[in-house]
């Protein structure tokens, strides 16, 4: 049960590390968050062009 829950904790810690390195280079090359404007207008008008009706 020692081996199970060192691997466990293993793969928890690798999964974590993985996410923040790969929300730190998206987050350089392309940005992780919309502008106020951008979200006040909608997403769906500002990411793709739709619009209702």
């Amino acid at each position: 049960m020692k081996i199970q829950a060192i691997a466990v904790a293993a793969t928890v810690t690798y999964t974590a590390v993985a996410t923040l390195v790969i929300l730190l280079v998206v987050g350089a090359v392309v940005g992780l968050r919309v502008s106020q404007e951008e979200e006040r207008e909608g997403l769906d008008v500002v990411l793709h062009g739709e619009r209702l009706g």
